[in-house]
Protein backbone atom coordinates (compact mmCIF):
# COMPACT_ATOMS: atom_id res chain seq x y z
CA UNK A 1 0.00 0.00 0.00
CA UNK A 2 1.31 3.38 -0.76
CA UNK A 3 0.84 6.81 0.58
CA UNK A 4 -2.04 9.07 -1.40
CA UNK A 5 -0.82 12.01 -2.45
CA UNK A 6 -0.60 14.71 0.00
CA UNK A 7 1.27 18.21 0.21
CA UNK A 8 4.48 18.43 2.63
CA UNK A 9 3.53 19.15 6.18
CA UNK A 10 3.75 23.13 6.96
CA UNK A 11 7.72 24.48 7.19
CA UNK A 12 7.06 26.09 10.36
CA UNK A 13 6.57 24.72 13.39
CA UNK A 14 3.82 24.24 14.56
CA UNK A 15 2.07 24.24 18.51
CA UNK A 16 0.14 21.11 17.89
CA UNK A 17 2.74 18.52 17.68
CA UNK A 18 5.70 20.35 19.80
CA UNK A 19 3.73 21.78 22.28
CA UNK A 20 1.26 18.47 23.50
CA UNK A 21 4.68 17.03 23.86
CA UNK A 22 5.66 19.91 26.02
CA UNK A 23 2.70 19.30 28.13
CA UNK A 24 4.32 16.19 28.77
CA UNK A 25 7.35 17.12 29.70
CA UNK A 26 7.27 17.71 33.87
CA UNK A 27 8.37 21.67 34.53
CA UNK A 28 7.77 23.09 31.01
CA UNK A 29 4.46 24.69 31.46
CA UNK A 30 6.15 27.86 31.72
CA UNK A 31 6.98 26.99 27.51
CA UNK A 32 3.92 28.69 26.56
CA UNK A 33 5.53 30.69 23.42
CA UNK A 34 5.18 28.81 19.61
CA UNK A 35 8.53 26.93 19.60
CA UNK A 36 11.06 28.82 16.81
CA UNK A 37 12.37 26.76 14.35
CA UNK A 38 16.25 25.45 14.45
CA UNK A 39 17.10 28.19 11.83
CA UNK A 40 15.74 30.80 13.71
CA UNK A 41 16.71 30.19 17.48
CA UNK A 42 18.93 32.71 19.23
CA UNK A 43 22.44 32.39 19.81
CA UNK A 44 23.62 30.32 22.48
CA UNK A 45 24.17 32.40 25.62
CA UNK A 46 20.23 34.04 25.59
CA UNK A 47 19.34 34.28 28.90
CA UNK A 48 22.61 33.48 30.11
CA UNK A 49 24.46 34.96 33.04
CA UNK A 50 27.56 36.67 34.05
CA UNK A 51 30.02 35.03 35.72
CA UNK A 52 34.41 34.82 36.88
CA UNK A 53 35.59 31.41 37.21
CA UNK A 54 39.10 32.19 38.94
CA UNK A 55 42.33 30.00 40.27
CA UNK A 56 41.60 26.60 38.54
CA UNK A 57 43.59 25.09 36.48
CA UNK A 58 42.41 25.03 32.82
CA UNK A 59 42.67 23.20 29.95
CA UNK A 60 41.60 23.62 26.37
CA UNK A 61 40.99 20.29 24.90
CA UNK A 62 42.03 21.85 21.27
CA UNK A 63 45.76 22.66 22.15
CA UNK A 64 46.06 20.51 25.02
CA UNK A 65 47.39 23.90 26.88
CA UNK A 66 47.51 24.08 30.70
CA UNK A 67 47.08 27.33 32.40
CA UNK A 68 46.97 27.41 36.29
CA UNK A 69 45.56 30.33 38.28
CA UNK A 70 43.30 30.82 34.84
CA UNK A 71 40.48 33.43 34.65
CA UNK A 72 37.37 32.92 32.80
CA UNK A 73 34.74 35.66 32.24
CA UNK A 74 31.42 35.09 31.20
CA UNK A 75 29.60 37.61 29.89
CA UNK A 76 26.13 37.00 29.16
CA UNK A 77 26.16 33.61 28.83
CA UNK A 78 29.33 33.98 26.39
CA UNK A 79 33.00 33.60 27.28
CA UNK A 80 34.41 37.45 26.54
CA UNK A 81 38.37 36.39 28.01
CA UNK A 82 40.01 32.89 29.63
CA UNK A 83 43.43 32.61 30.94
CA UNK A 84 46.63 33.09 33.03
CA UNK A 85 45.32 35.87 36.07
CA UNK A 86 48.42 38.20 34.60
CA UNK A 87 46.33 38.36 31.18
CA UNK A 88 42.92 38.85 31.83
CA UNK A 89 41.44 41.27 34.01
CA UNK A 90 38.11 40.38 35.71
CA UNK A 91 35.96 43.01 36.20
CA UNK A 92 34.59 44.20 39.28
CA UNK A 93 31.34 43.33 40.60
CA UNK A 94 30.83 40.21 38.78
CA UNK A 95 30.10 37.17 40.76
CA UNK A 96 32.83 34.52 41.22
CA UNK A 97 33.27 30.54 41.04
CA UNK A 98 36.11 29.98 43.18
CA UNK A 99 38.07 26.95 41.56
CA UNK A 100 41.43 27.22 43.43
CA UNK A 101 42.98 23.63 43.69
CA UNK A 102 40.75 22.37 41.16
CA UNK A 103 40.85 22.19 37.01
CA UNK A 104 37.95 23.63 34.60
CA UNK A 105 36.83 22.06 30.99
CA UNK A 106 34.49 23.09 28.70
CA UNK A 107 31.45 21.29 29.45
CA UNK A 108 30.87 18.35 28.25
CA UNK A 109 29.17 17.49 24.72
CA UNK A 110 26.38 14.09 24.71
CA UNK A 111 26.56 13.18 21.19
CA UNK A 112 23.68 10.54 21.82
CA UNK A 113 21.18 11.01 24.32
CA UNK A 114 17.48 10.37 24.83
CA UNK A 115 15.81 13.21 26.96
CA UNK A 116 12.28 12.27 27.64
CA UNK A 117 11.29 14.80 30.11
CA UNK A 118 12.77 17.94 32.18
CA UNK A 119 13.91 15.67 34.65
CA UNK A 120 16.14 13.77 32.74
CA UNK A 121 17.15 17.46 30.96
CA UNK A 122 18.45 18.74 34.28
CA UNK A 123 20.25 15.58 35.40
CA UNK A 124 22.15 15.71 32.50
CA UNK A 125 23.22 19.09 33.18
CA UNK A 126 24.62 18.46 36.90
CA UNK A 127 26.55 15.51 35.07
CA UNK A 128 28.20 17.88 33.13
CA UNK A 129 26.67 17.35 29.53
CA UNK A 130 25.63 21.37 28.72
CA UNK A 131 25.58 20.36 25.27
CA UNK A 132 23.90 17.30 23.90
CA UNK A 133 22.38 15.62 20.39
CA UNK A 134 19.05 13.85 20.92
CA UNK A 135 19.08 10.12 19.30
CA UNK A 136 15.11 10.73 19.01
CA UNK A 137 11.68 10.39 21.77
CA UNK A 138 8.17 9.10 20.89
CA UNK A 139 7.03 12.28 20.74
CA UNK A 140 9.19 15.50 19.91
CA UNK A 141 9.87 15.67 23.83
CA UNK A 142 13.10 16.60 22.38
CA UNK A 143 12.18 19.64 20.47
CA UNK A 144 10.49 20.45 23.58
CA UNK A 145 13.72 20.18 25.77
CA UNK A 146 15.40 22.28 23.47
CA UNK A 147 13.29 24.97 23.73
CA UNK A 148 13.19 24.52 27.41
CA UNK A 149 16.98 25.56 27.13
CA UNK A 150 17.18 28.32 25.23
CA UNK A 151 14.34 29.40 28.19
CA UNK A 152 15.91 28.63 31.44
CA UNK A 153 19.66 26.90 29.96
CA UNK A 154 20.24 25.72 33.74
CA UNK A 155 17.52 23.33 33.32
CA UNK A 156 19.10 21.32 29.71
CA UNK A 157 21.74 21.03 27.32
CA UNK A 158 22.19 23.03 24.62
CA UNK A 159 20.17 20.06 22.39
CA UNK A 160 20.15 19.31 18.60
CA UNK A 161 16.75 17.60 18.25
CA UNK A 162 16.09 14.85 16.04
CA UNK A 163 12.42 14.38 16.74
CA UNK A 164 11.04 11.45 16.00
CA UNK A 165 12.62 7.70 14.91
CA UNK A 166 12.65 6.89 11.13
CA UNK A 167 11.86 2.87 12.08
CA UNK A 168 10.03 0.69 9.82
CA UNK A 169 7.49 0.16 12.77
CA UNK A 170 6.22 3.32 14.37
CA UNK A 171 3.99 1.97 16.73
CA UNK A 172 2.45 4.82 18.94
CA UNK A 173 4.65 7.43 17.34
CA UNK A 174 1.97 7.82 14.76
CA UNK A 175 0.05 9.58 17.38
CA UNK A 176 3.20 12.02 17.48
CA UNK A 177 1.71 14.46 14.52
CA UNK A 178 -1.95 14.28 12.75
CA UNK A 179 0.79 14.46 9.53
CA UNK A 180 2.30 10.94 10.41
CA UNK A 181 -1.21 9.08 10.49
CA UNK A 182 -1.58 7.90 7.05
CA UNK A 183 1.42 5.91 7.39
CA UNK A 184 -0.56 3.42 10.22
CA UNK A 185 -2.22 2.23 6.90
CA UNK A 186 0.98 0.76 5.58
CA UNK A 187 0.50 -2.77 6.25
CA UNK A 188 4.92 -3.22 5.74
CA UNK A 189 5.17 -0.08 8.06
CA UNK A 190 7.48 2.80 6.63
CA UNK A 191 9.30 0.98 4.13
CA UNK A 192 8.47 2.84 0.85
CA UNK A 193 10.57 5.67 -0.88
CA UNK A 194 6.78 7.42 -0.02
CA UNK A 195 6.87 6.72 3.32
CA UNK A 196 10.75 7.32 4.28
CA UNK A 197 10.31 10.74 3.05
CA UNK A 198 7.30 11.76 4.67
CA UNK A 199 8.88 10.54 8.26
CA UNK A 200 11.45 12.94 7.69
CA UNK A 201 9.29 15.90 6.18
CA UNK A 202 7.58 16.03 8.91
CA UNK A 203 10.35 15.70 11.48
CA UNK A 204 11.98 18.88 9.58
CA UNK A 205 8.99 20.73 8.99
CA UNK A 206 8.24 20.05 13.65
CA UNK A 207 11.85 21.81 13.68
CA UNK A 208 14.31 18.83 13.92
CA UNK A 209 18.13 19.45 14.05
CA UNK A 210 18.78 16.07 12.80
CA UNK A 211 17.67 12.93 11.62
CA UNK A 212 17.92 9.54 13.20
CA UNK A 213 17.11 6.27 11.64
CA UNK A 214 18.12 2.52 11.60
CA UNK A 215 20.06 -0.50 9.99
CA UNK A 216 19.82 -3.22 12.97
CA UNK A 217 17.05 -4.38 15.35
CA UNK A 218 17.95 -3.56 18.58
CA UNK A 219 20.97 -4.85 21.36
CA UNK A 220 18.92 -3.57 24.36
CA UNK A 221 15.82 -5.79 23.59
CA UNK A 222 16.39 -9.88 24.05
CA UNK A 223 14.05 -11.30 21.10
CA UNK A 224 15.69 -9.24 18.86
CA UNK A 225 18.86 -9.96 16.96
CA UNK A 226 21.16 -6.89 16.54
CA UNK A 227 22.86 -8.13 13.19
CA UNK A 228 19.65 -8.75 11.59
CA UNK A 229 18.92 -5.77 9.12
CA UNK A 230 15.92 -3.70 8.89
CA UNK A 231 16.75 -0.97 6.08
CA UNK A 232 18.78 -1.98 2.73
CA UNK A 233 21.13 0.33 1.25
CA UNK A 234 18.57 1.79 -0.97
CA UNK A 235 16.27 2.95 1.79
CA UNK A 236 19.10 4.40 4.04
CA UNK A 237 19.84 6.10 0.96
CA UNK A 238 16.23 7.82 0.57
CA UNK A 239 16.37 9.09 4.37
CA UNK A 240 19.96 10.74 3.87
CA UNK A 241 18.77 12.10 0.31
CA UNK A 242 15.13 13.27 2.11
CA UNK A 243 17.21 15.03 4.93
CA UNK A 244 20.37 16.78 3.00
CA UNK A 245 17.49 18.57 0.98
CA UNK A 246 16.87 20.54 3.64
CA UNK A 247 21.06 20.81 4.74
CA UNK A 248 20.50 18.12 7.37
CA UNK A 249 22.49 15.18 8.55
CA UNK A 250 21.48 11.76 9.74
CA UNK A 251 22.55 9.47 12.36
CA UNK A 252 22.10 5.68 11.77
CA UNK A 253 21.57 2.86 14.78
CA UNK A 254 23.95 0.08 13.09
CA UNK A 255 25.39 -3.39 14.20
CA UNK A 256 26.10 -5.21 11.24
CA UNK A 257 29.21 -5.01 9.28
CA UNK A 258 26.77 -4.93 6.03
CA UNK A 259 24.49 -2.52 7.83
CA UNK A 260 27.31 -0.45 8.68
CA UNK A 261 28.98 -0.54 5.17
CA UNK A 262 24.97 -0.06 4.04
CA UNK A 263 24.97 3.24 6.02
CA UNK A 264 27.82 4.56 5.84
CA UNK A 265 28.23 4.29 1.59
CA UNK A 266 24.11 5.75 1.98
CA UNK A 267 25.80 9.06 3.14
CA UNK A 268 25.52 9.60 7.30
CA UNK A 269 26.90 11.53 9.20
CA UNK A 270 27.58 9.48 11.96
CA UNK A 271 27.49 5.77 12.79
CA UNK A 272 25.63 4.48 16.31
CA UNK A 273 26.77 1.44 18.15
CA UNK A 274 28.96 0.07 15.50
CA UNK A 275 29.72 -2.93 17.42
CA UNK A 276 31.05 -5.15 14.37
CA UNK A 277 31.94 -2.20 11.75
CA UNK A 278 34.95 -3.53 9.69
CA UNK A 279 38.07 -2.12 8.58
CA UNK A 280 36.89 -1.69 5.22
CA UNK A 281 33.75 0.31 6.42
CA UNK A 282 36.30 2.29 9.06
CA UNK A 283 38.29 3.19 5.92
CA UNK A 284 35.26 4.48 3.82
CA UNK A 285 34.39 6.46 7.10
CA UNK A 286 37.56 7.91 7.60
CA UNK A 287 37.03 8.80 3.78
CA UNK A 288 34.23 10.53 4.26
CA UNK A 289 34.49 12.08 7.58
CA UNK A 290 32.02 9.94 8.79
CA UNK A 291 31.69 10.21 12.51
CA UNK A 292 31.67 6.97 15.13
CA UNK A 293 29.60 7.33 18.21
CA UNK A 294 30.43 3.82 19.83
CA UNK A 295 28.13 4.59 23.20
CA UNK A 296 30.07 2.10 24.94
CA UNK A 297 28.20 3.06 27.89
CA UNK A 298 25.41 1.98 26.58
CA UNK A 299 27.17 -1.39 26.15
CA UNK A 300 28.71 -1.41 29.48
CA UNK A 301 25.03 -1.29 31.27
CA UNK A 302 23.80 -4.08 28.84
CA UNK A 303 26.59 -6.51 30.37
CA UNK A 304 25.45 -5.46 33.83
CA UNK A 305 21.87 -5.98 32.67
CA UNK A 306 19.93 -8.82 35.21
CA UNK A 307 18.34 -10.22 32.07
CA UNK A 308 20.83 -12.94 30.83
CA UNK A 309 20.45 -12.88 27.21
CA UNK A 310 21.19 -8.87 27.56
CA UNK A 311 24.00 -9.45 29.97
CA UNK A 312 25.87 -12.22 27.57
CA UNK A 313 25.33 -10.15 24.60
CA UNK A 314 26.21 -7.14 26.38
CA UNK A 315 29.54 -9.10 27.49
CA UNK A 316 30.18 -10.15 24.19
CA UNK A 317 29.93 -7.48 22.68
CA UNK A 318 31.70 -4.88 24.73
CA UNK A 319 35.33 -6.10 23.59
CA UNK A 320 34.13 -6.26 20.54
CA UNK A 321 33.38 -2.77 20.55
CA UNK A 322 36.14 -1.45 22.22
CA UNK A 323 38.75 -2.92 19.39
CA UNK A 324 36.27 -1.07 16.73
CA UNK A 325 36.59 2.26 18.78
CA UNK A 326 40.52 1.55 19.00
CA UNK A 327 41.20 0.71 15.20
CA UNK A 328 39.01 3.97 14.39
CA UNK A 329 41.56 6.16 16.22
CA UNK A 330 44.51 4.58 14.71
CA UNK A 331 43.02 5.29 11.43
CA UNK A 332 41.67 8.33 11.99
CA UNK A 333 37.72 8.22 11.90
CA UNK A 334 36.63 10.95 14.21
CA UNK A 335 35.28 9.82 17.33
CA UNK A 336 32.44 11.44 19.42
CA UNK A 337 31.24 10.76 22.95
CA UNK A 338 27.24 9.61 23.73
CA UNK A 339 26.22 7.74 26.72
CA UNK A 340 22.79 6.18 24.89
CA UNK A 341 20.66 7.69 28.20
CA UNK A 342 16.96 6.71 27.65
CA UNK A 343 14.42 5.32 30.07
CA UNK A 344 14.48 7.58 33.16
CA UNK A 345 17.97 7.19 33.56
CA UNK A 346 21.17 9.76 32.45
CA UNK A 347 24.66 8.05 32.58
CA UNK A 348 27.24 10.83 33.23
CA UNK A 349 29.11 11.33 30.08
CA UNK A 350 32.13 11.28 32.02
CA UNK A 351 31.79 7.47 32.03
CA UNK A 352 31.49 7.13 28.30
CA UNK A 353 35.27 9.75 28.06
CA UNK A 354 36.73 6.93 30.56
CA UNK A 355 35.89 4.00 28.31
CA UNK A 356 37.11 5.88 25.08
CA UNK A 357 40.56 5.79 27.26
CA UNK A 358 40.13 2.32 28.25
CA UNK A 359 39.56 1.65 24.83
CA UNK A 360 42.69 2.67 24.32
CA UNK A 361 42.36 6.57 23.03
CA UNK A 362 44.97 8.70 24.98
CA UNK A 363 43.24 10.77 28.24
CA UNK A 364 43.73 14.05 25.88
CA UNK A 365 41.98 12.32 22.44
CA UNK A 366 39.64 10.92 24.85
CA UNK A 367 38.51 14.40 26.45
CA UNK A 368 38.14 15.08 22.77
CA UNK A 369 35.47 12.77 21.98
CA UNK A 370 32.88 14.76 24.22
CA UNK A 371 34.78 18.41 23.48
CA UNK A 372 36.08 19.59 20.12
CA UNK A 373 35.57 16.14 18.22
CA UNK A 374 32.06 15.85 19.59
CA UNK A 375 30.73 20.05 19.11
CA UNK A 376 32.14 19.04 15.78
CA UNK A 377 29.65 16.73 14.63
CA UNK A 378 26.98 18.68 16.44
CA UNK A 379 27.68 21.86 14.16
CA UNK A 380 28.69 23.94 16.99
CA UNK A 381 33.03 23.74 17.11
CA UNK A 382 33.03 27.66 16.81
CA UNK A 383 30.29 27.22 20.27
CA UNK A 384 30.93 24.61 22.28
CA UNK A 385 34.05 22.41 23.18
CA UNK A 386 36.30 25.10 24.22
CA UNK A 387 36.66 28.26 26.89
CA UNK A 388 37.53 31.02 25.24
CA UNK A 389 36.19 34.41 23.83
CA UNK A 390 32.96 33.87 21.78
CA UNK A 391 32.42 30.16 23.00
CA UNK A 392 29.51 29.54 25.46
CA UNK A 393 29.98 30.16 28.75
CA UNK A 394 29.72 26.03 29.82
CA UNK A 395 31.99 24.83 31.55
CA UNK A 396 32.70 22.44 34.72
CA UNK A 397 34.92 22.19 37.45
CA UNK A 398 36.90 19.04 38.29
CA UNK A 399 38.43 17.68 41.73
CA UNK A 400 41.61 17.00 39.83
CA UNK A 401 43.72 16.62 36.55
CA UNK A 402 41.12 14.91 34.21
CA UNK A 403 44.56 13.68 32.24
CA UNK A 404 45.83 11.54 34.98
CA UNK A 405 42.33 10.52 35.94
CA UNK A 406 39.69 10.58 33.68
CA UNK A 407 37.22 9.52 36.63
CA UNK A 408 37.19 12.87 38.01
CA UNK A 409 34.74 13.75 34.93
CA UNK A 410 31.84 11.54 36.29
CA UNK A 411 31.41 13.53 38.87
CA UNK A 412 31.57 17.45 38.35
CA UNK A 413 32.23 19.21 41.47
CA UNK A 414 30.12 22.59 39.66
CA UNK A 415 28.82 23.01 36.36
CA UNK A 416 28.12 25.97 34.65
CA UNK A 417 25.43 26.39 32.00
CA UNK A 418 25.49 29.32 29.98
CA UNK A 419 27.17 31.48 33.10
CA UNK A 420 25.13 30.36 35.37
CA UNK A 421 26.53 27.81 38.24
CA UNK A 422 23.61 25.10 38.32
Amino acid sequence: MCLDPTPPPPSSVTRRGVLAAAAVLAGTAALTTSPRSAEAAPRPGSNGGDLVIEGGTLLDPATGEVIEDSVVVIRDGIVRAAGSRDRVQAPADTPRLDARGKWVLPGLVDAHIHLNTAAEAADAVRKGATSARSGSTNFYQDIAVRELAWQAPQQAPHLKAAGVFVTPDLGDTVLADPDLTPLARLKEGVRSPEALRRVVEVNLARGADVIKTRVNERAGLPEQDPQTQVYSYEQLAEVVAAARKRGKGVLCHSYSEKGCHDAVTAGIRSLEHGVFVGERTLHEMRRRDTYFTPTLTAMAGLAESTNPVLAERGRTYLPILKDAVRAAHEMGVPLAAGTDSSGGTVDPIGREVQLMHEAGLPALDAIRTATTSAARLLGVEREAGRLTNGFQGNAIVVSGDPQRDLSVLMAPVHVVRSGLVV
